[in-house]
């Protein structure tokens, strides 16, 4: 408990020592353009969002999450490429909207007039009160509804002279603010730097007496925290949605399009019973992989980060790589006969001293030298993470294939040296007969399909791994 406590109080200085540790990806530029036209010709919509226990969470090594998940489903209806961000403080994410770093942000922000002069929002695809969280008596399963009523605050009136703790320019302190006017007392607000789920978190262990938070966020953080009471509101229903750069009509039109129709979806309600009416939500949360709370992405960790070390990779990178091959599973086989973890074919596996029986330190200490020897083939390519994408590569199709599509680059005037949209262009190409009887070609025919999403999977998980797993060392 003390652990779990101490996750709880340290992760927003985790996340932010984690934002600095996004040495894989360039800087953003200070000012772009945030037009849907934009967005279409980059390819890539780029939105800031919370981490939490049901918007954006790593679970048993797959990211998931109510804000993600329609995010996905607004990317594909976009027909852009989704680039998330993580930030726990709202201020903070208006200024990155505002700078034109990101397009978007995806939370459930309470809209209020004061926010509407900062930001344009997307029509409300949720309403939510503002309710107290407070923790019941240690004694009460033991006490009568009527004895528990009387031990709970149930009147907003009686908050005066109470301290309550909310997150740092929250609405809920504006809430309170004009709580405490109406009822023309003190209420001692303390603003601090913890997100709503690590305030319901503290209240739930004694830390804390109260917090004011969005009442469908509580509800569920009260299937996981049994001693806690949300049943007492402060405020009315209130709107939420998401916000646009102000100006940015075209974009907003287009979310607002999307989002009637998705409102009213199947899939849509879909998504929504699976984060907030499910009875296998506590569960994720009192999970080792569950990764907000123990930083854990699979029962592998520790073996992984030793063999990184060998490879100077960031061990998230090789579980990203690692939960591709076999979700994790020491266990699983390939219809083409690669087996465990690191989903080794039988030539590779035997040349490094494996086989199906190996136990999965050996396994993973066979793919890593695998990968080191991968490493040496692609020596020439002097940028180390366009490397990392052809060992990645290589790794899924064998390197004949990659030194292949890297000839054909080469000879077409394309560079040979990058991954995207250049060397992969033509790994594509290499089913077309033109491409794989071109001279160059030394390996044949090959459907570079299932690579060319390999590659972009592996790196897309490990971005999202990124913004939630703790680093390993700075």
């Amino acid at each position: 408990m003390i652990m779990k406590r101490l996750l709880y109080l340290l992760l927003p200085l985790i996340l932010l020592i984690a934002s600095c540790d996004r040495d894989r990806q360039p800087a953003a530029p200070a000012e772009v353009s945030n037009s849907l036209a934009d967005i279409k010709a980059r390819g890539k919509l780029v939105v800031v969002t919370d981490y939490g226990s049901t918007d954006y969470f790593i679970y048993r090594g797959q990211p998931l999450g109510y804000q993600y998940e329609m995010l996905q489903e607004l990317s594909n209806y976009l027909d852009v490429k989704l680039e998330l961000r993580v930030n726990s403080d709202l201020d903070n994410s208006f200024k990155l909207l505002n700078k034109g770093e990101v397009d978007l942000i995806a939370e459930n922000i309470i809209i209020t007039r004061k926010r509407k002069e900062k930001v344009d929002f997307t029509m409300p695809y949720a309403q939510s009160r503002q309710v107290l969280v407070q923790r019941k008596p240690d004694n009460w399963r033991s006490m009568s509804k009527k004895q528990l009523e009387d031990a709970l605050i149930r009147n907003p009136l009686d908050l005066a002279g109470k301290t309550v703790y909310v997150q740092r320019n929250s609405a809920h302190v504006t809430r309170l603010r004009h709580l405490a006017e109406e009822i023309g007392d003190t209420i001692s607000i303390v603003e601090v730097d913890e997100n709503a789920e690590q305030l319901i978190y503290l209240v739930s262990v004694g830390e804390l007496p109260y917090t004011v938070t969005d009442e469908i966020l509580a509800r569920v953080n009260q299937t996981y925290f049994s001693d806690i009471d949300v049943e007492t509101a402060v405020s009315f229903h209130q709107n939420m949605g998401w916000a646009v750069r102000k100006g940015s009509d075209d974009l907003l039109n287009e979310l607002n399009t999307w989002m009637a129709d998705f409102l009213t979806s199947k899939r849509f309600k879909i998504i929504y019973a699976k984060y907030f009416q499910n009875s296998k939500s506590g569960e994720i949360l009192g999970s080792d992989y569950y990764a907000i709370n123990t930083g854990k992405i699979s029962p592998y960790d520790d073996l992984i980060r030793q063999y990184s070390e060998k490879l100077d990779w960031d061990w998230r990178l090789l579980a990203s790589m690692i939960y591709q091959e076999s979700r994790f599973k020491n266990d699983a086989t390939s219809w083409a006969g690669a087996f465990g973890l690191m989903q080794l074919m039988p030539n590779t596996a035997r040349r490094y001293g494996v086989d199906m029986s190996s136990p999965v330190r050996d396994q993973i200490r066979a793919g890593t030298d695998f990968i080191g020897w991968l490493n040496k083939q692609f020596k020439d390519i002097p940028d180390e993470d366009e490397r990392v994408k052809f060992i990645l590569a290589a790794y899924n199709i064998g390197p004949g294939h990659i030194f292949d599509a890297r000839n054909l680059a080469r000879k077409n005037g394309a560079d040979p040296d990058q991954w995207y949209g250049n060397v992969e262009s033509y790994l594509l190409r290499k089913s077309d007969p033109v491409y794989f009887n071109d001279p160059v070609v030394k390996y044949g025919y090959c459907r570079g399909t299932e690579t060319f999403r390999y590659v972009h999977e592996v790196l897309e998980r490990y971005d999202h791994y990124r913004n939630i797993v703790i680093p390993q060392k700075e």
